[in-house]
């Protein structure tokens, strides 16, 4: 019966010989992302940054140039237009007004641009999000970032040991600095979508990496004086199938949802995408060099401490 395999059986890719081109492009990706977040910052939505977001849909093509020009003239301040989908889809973004009292609030912005446009359009959506609340969620959404972080260190420090918990959370920032970089470099709407996908893909990063690491744990009590390099060499290479295997149905997915979703749907989709990628990635080339950097006392897991053995193959 013929099986499709997207990695040939037996694989012995030598990964850890790898390791340090791949910490210098992982030291890379997160001193970018910090520098980037502080020097170019983020195109936070109005979840964040608080304001106006009508959808409206025009009968024809919409004429960008006249509306904004129209809507520009109305006192509101800034008014931000850009196609949505097709080009009869227009999004239109108000921040919050500078002199915004409860009777400028964000109903006002709505009804005034309504009393403008009249019925020339169709109101397909009309969110408001004020300035208290959007900066509450600035506040959950970094709280859940670093919750969700910490009990993950500590779900990995109970089942394994603290050396595969560190490795697990350097692979878990690894990640969602990687995506923090893509967001800031492409300056891609920042929203809760986002921070939705970023929990996402924490946990499908988790997921992989404790493949692995269960993999090396049953290799440590099986190969009691292997190398420690040739068995996390030969614990990825085990679980190499189900990870790539893994990551191309996930992708399958999320690709079709990029093309089908619709343009509402995109960011999420992309953040996803790339994540899954930086995932799997990280899960094989972050999480196994901190093992590597300190060492894992074997005797835990049945043998004696690595630091004290040397290379004598398989027991």
């Amino acid at each position: 019966m013929w099986r499709l395999k997207l990695v040939p059986a037996n694989t012995n890719i030598p990964f850890v010989k790898y390791r340090h081109i791949a910490v210098g492009l992982s030291v890379i990706i997160i001193v970018a992302a910090t520098v980037l977040m502080f020097v170019r910052g983020f195109n936070f939505g109005i979840d964040f940054t608080g304001g106006t977001l009508m959808e409206v849909q025009t009968e024809g093509p919409a004429d960008l140039a006249s509306m904004r020009s129209r809507l520009n003239n109305l006192g509101l301040g800034e008014v931000q237009l850009q196609r949505f989908g097709d080009d009869t889809n227009v999004l239109i973004r108000v921040g919050v007004q500078s002199d915004q009292t409860e009777e400028r609030g964000g109903q006002y912005v709505v009804d005034t641009i309504k009393a403008e446009l009249g019925n020339e359009v169709e109101y397909r959506r009309v969110e408001t999000v004020g300035p208290q609340v959007s900066g509450e969620l600035i506040g959950s959404a970094t709280l859940a970032v670093i919750i969700a972080v910490g009990a993950m260190f500590v779900y990995i420090w109970f089942r394994f040991e603290w050396q595969f918990a560190l490795g697990a959370v350097l692979s878990i920032i690894h990640d969602v600095m990687a995506t923090v970089l893509l967001f800031s470099l492409f300056q891609l709407e920042f929203n809760l979508a986002t921070i939705a996908a970023l929990l996402t893909i924490v946990s499908y990063s988790i997921n992989d990496t404790v493949v692995v690491f269960d993999r090396m744990r049953e290799n440590l009590r099986k190969y009691k004086k292997m190398d420690l390099a040739e068995l996390i060499d030969l614990s990825i290479n085990e679980t190499l199938a189900r990870t790539i295997m893994t990551s191309v149905t996930t992708l399958l997915a999320l690709v079709a949802l990029f093309i089908f979703g619709g343009e509402a749907l995109s960011v999420f989709t992309f953040a996803m995408i790339f994540g899954i990628v930086v995932g799997t990635y990280s899960s094989i080339y972050v999480a196994a060099p901190v093992l590597m950097a300190i060492g894992i006392k074997r005797d835990t897991w049945g043998g004696a401490p690595v630091a004290k053995e040397k290379a004598e193959g398989k027991a």
